[in-house]
């Protein structure tokens, strides 16, 4: 990897380890609806107007079904049940269970693409699926909180599913108009549900604040980022960021909002940790 690509992939790790923090201030705040929907029309409007200046063709006619299926796997969807699941879940645990994209990743591979699973991978999905039980476990006297992880869970699944998909359909659409493309349509998708799911007050400037960074770094910048890095070192290379988003999101979750560190997280976060480490070194 060139020194270029581990600072973007570092820069990512950072900034989506952010995008749970983000999430989990205005989600509860206007809804998961409006925080997803946000976040891609702002990131994905504001592409659209820089590539635009900057004379890039995006090729909506040529790629607009690639653009539209990776946007549901990588925005429309997985945005809005990590919302949904922002609502109970701390920003910390989000990014754990996030990192368990590659796992997903491995048995979709092998299941459509006909991927053999050796005895490394499965050693590591093994050792992932044990660092999610420890990391999801109730407290001691608490609950399972069942829907808000299988929705967290759902989303690192489409993230592994949309890996799957470009490898195998979309490795000639241009990184950057993926970025724009798949921004814009999610967050065309997503609009309609708004009158389902209006906000209940006006968001307080803390939170514009935050559904701006959602849009303009965590999802405009950070899509650059990441589809350029498919682009220069492959699917399986850029989930190497995996590694990374869960240090800086119970970072960014314990200092910002106070977040308990417990031993479980870390032990969990640990072996997914160590299991995508196996997935992505077959």
């Amino acid at each position: 990897m060139k020194p270029a690509d581990l600072a973007r992939l570092v820069a990512l790790a950072a900034i989506w380890g952010a995008a749970f923090l983000f999430v989990r201030i205005t989600s509860p705040a206007v809804g998961p609806v409006l925080t997803a929907d946000a976040r891609m029309l702002i990131g994905g409007l504001t592409l659209a107007a820089w590539f635009g200046f900057i004379g890039f063709d995006a090729q909506w006619r040529r790629f607009w079904r690639h653009y539209l299926v990776v946007g549901i796997l990588t925005s429309a969807l997985p945005f809005t049940l990590y919302a949904y699941a922002a609502l109970s879940l701390p920003a910390g645990l989000l990014a754990v269970i996030n990192a368990t994209s590659p796992m997903w990743g491995a048995l979709l591979s092998a299941w459509l693409l006909r991927d053999r699973l050796s005895a490394l991978v499965l050693a590591g999905l093994a050792i992932g699926v044990a660092g999610v039980a420890l990391v999801t476990r109730p407290e001691a006297g608490g609950s399972f909180a069942a829907l808000p992880v299988l929705a967290a869970t759902g989303a690192a699944f489409c993230y592994g599913l949309a890996g799957v998909y470009m490898r195998r359909w979309a490795q000639d659409v241009p990184s950057r108009g993926m970025a724009v493309g798949t921004q814009i349509a999610g967050g065309v998708l997503v609009l309609p549900l708004l009158a389902l799911a209006p906000p209940a007050a006006m968001p307080s400037a803390l939170v514009i604040g935050c559904l701006l960074a959602l849009g303009l770094v965590c999802s405009a910048i950070a899509y650059v980022l990441y589809f350029r890095l498919v682009t220069d070192i492959g699917v399986a290379g850029a989930l190497t960021v995996t590694y990374l988003i869960p240090i800086f999101g119970v970072a960014w979750g314990a200092l910002f909002l106070g977040e308990t560190v417990s031993l479980p997280m870390l032990g969990g976060a640990a072996l997914i940790l160590l299991g995508t480490f196996f997935v992505l070194r077959k």
